[in-house]
């Protein structure tokens, strides 16, 4: 973790991750109440911790039983160290197993609300929070022995031992999850975990993040040195660019590549948004032609990914060497890509996946690497654009896919059939923001389908072009369900798109959730 010239560095909340799927959702629920919470591996050794020096642990749940050989465990000095620890379902268990309680199977596993007592109401843990409440249960095993050295703090009617404190030590556990919505108040209990034993200060801000990084970057970058970052009009490259021009002013050189696969307009609004809010030296590069050409033919999902990849590093690289000295690279990489990616050696690599920004740039061009957005969610990116005056529209602006509409385009990708894509998907977009549904909407957008059907417009026979709608709903793009948008909202797309996009005869809405399903179509 980075010091600041600012201030002492921010004093961390370790999550150990050992194996929940809510592990990010509680980093997510520590930072909401102003605490930086970094997720580490489960077995993360004492010494790294002390180095840390963090506020407190938090243990996951994770799917494993405690008493199984190869069950994931922690460094067991971790409990001497004297820092805070709440253990989590699995968590929990981990703890009372450690430190001399018995964790046994149940005799039928519970999984969700579950009415739960408080049994002690003075407990700081549970400060302000109801004698009766509900929780969210999902566990096979309970901790069936306190060992004489637990405190039991909370019940259910099947769960006799549903939260404990050590009696000696400051180590806690929850049977539930406090993390999710469907515990009431679990953002209550996490938030006296963190202020009332840990002492945290709640000073991480988006406003504070933003002071440091400007100071770290400014630490990092010499004061003859520049820095270069592709910009692609998205959110995480678009805040990159606004907080390292904020740090560095023209000695930032911000690469747009209009590579012929944008959006209607995309190129316009881009230019206009970057040289009105920013200092940086911006760059327009029309390669259109040149991927174009190198998608000819072209029909194969993924080799229209990797042609475009390709042509992208060999127009960066020679736009980069027209720069004097560039010995930065900046990237848009967030939280979630670090810990995915195994980007961090205190990361837990359970899932390993190839970052997908500029891949492999920084080592064939030589740069050092700067990535002022990877400790930040995706959310808290969009918090700091607004802290960085970015307008509205661009903040809030839906994902869209590196390979362009060429992945939104099925089947060959020409100049012709992205001339019809481009204004079927911005009606469709115009259409939702009408409608107030612009921001309760994850991502939409148009595809063009490589089959023609039949229909009939005025007195003539038409075979011609179909265009598939698709919106979702998502928190955290790994699972997403279809919008249920209104009828009469799709039913305008259609007849505008049918009636105003040349080609077009036929429109279809994507109800396929994810899973089965992707997002994207290719």
């Amino acid at each position: 973790m980075p010091e600041h010239p600012a201030g002492p560095p921010v004093r961390p909340i370790l999550v150990f991750d050992f194996g929940s799927q809510y592990v990010q959702l509680i980093a997510r629920r520590i930072r909401e109440r102003h605490a930086l919470a970094l997720i580490v591996k489960h077995d993360l050794s004492a010494e790294r911790v002390r180095e840390l020096n963090p506020l407190g642990l938090i243990f996951s749940g994770g799917p494993s039983s405690v008493y199984e050989a190869g069950a994931p465990k922690c460094d067991p000095r971790l409990f001497d160290l004297g820092i805070p620890i709440l253990g989590i379902c699995y968590g929990m268990q981990l703890v009372c197993d450690a430190l001399g309680g018995k964790v046994e199977p149940c005799p039928s596993r519970e999984f969700g609300r579950s009415e739960c007592q408080i049994l002690d109401s003075s407990e700081p843990l549970f400060h302000g929070v109801p004698d009766h409440t509900t929780v969210w249960m999902s566990h096979g095993d309970q901790v069936k022995s306190d060992g004489g050295t637990f405190i039991p703090l909370a019940a259910t009617s099947t769960c006799p031992v549903a939260a404990v404190k050590h009696r000696t030590r400051p180590v806690f556990g929850l049977q539930f999850h406090p993390e999710v919505s469907h515990t009431p108040q679990g953002s209550t209990i996490l938030g006296n975990f963190l202020d009332r034993i840990c002492g945290s200060p709640g000073s991480w801000t988006i406003g504070a993040f933003l002071d440091r990084a400007i100071e770290d970057v400014r630490r990092q970058v010499g004061p003859d040195e520049r820095v270069i970052c592709g910009v692609s009009g998205g959110v995480d490259s678009s805040v990159t660019a606004a907080l390292l021009a904020r740090a560095l002013g023209p000695r930032l050189v911000c690469i747009f590549i209009d590579n012929g696969l944008l959006r209607q307009g995309e190129r316009d609004y881009v230019t206009e948004a970057f040289r009105l809010h920013s200092e940086a030296d911006f760059r327009l590069i029309d390669a259109s032609d040149q991927f174009l050409a190198a998608l000819k033919g072209v029909t194969d999902p993924e080799e229209k990914r990797r042609r475009i990849g390709g042509t992208f590093i060999e127009v960066f690289q020679e736009a980069a060497k027209s720069i004097p000295n560039a010995h930065f690279l900046a990237q848009g990489t967030l939280y979630p890509d670090v810990i995915e990616s195994g980007g961090s050696p205190d990361a837990p690599a359970a899932t390993i996946k190839m970052h997908h920004n500029v891949g492999g740039l920084p080592e064939k061009l030589g740069f050092k690497l700067i990535e002022p957005l990877r400790d930040l969610f995706k959310d808290e990116v969009r918090r700091l654009g607004e802290e960085l005056n970015l307008p509205a529209e661009l903040v809030w602006r839906h994902p869209f896919p590196g390979p362009g509409l060429a992945v939104r385009c099925l089947g060959e990708v020409t100049k012709e059939r992205l001339d019809v894509l481009r204004p079927a998907d911005t009606i469709f977009l115009e259409e939702l923001r009408a409608g107030g549904f612009d921001r309760t909407t994850a991502q939409a957008f148009a595809v063009l389908l490589p089959v023609k059907s039949v229909g009939v417009m005025g007195d003539f026979r038409t075979y011609e072009s179909v265009v598939a709608l698709r919106a979702v709903d998502t928190d955290n793009f790994m699972t997403a369900d279809w919008s249920h948008l209104p009828h009469d909202l799709l039913a305008r797309s259609s007849t505008r798109i049918i009636n105003t996009v040349k080609g077009v005869n036929r429109v279809v809405y994507d109800i396929t959730s994810k899973p089965p399903g992707t997002i994207e179509w290719e």
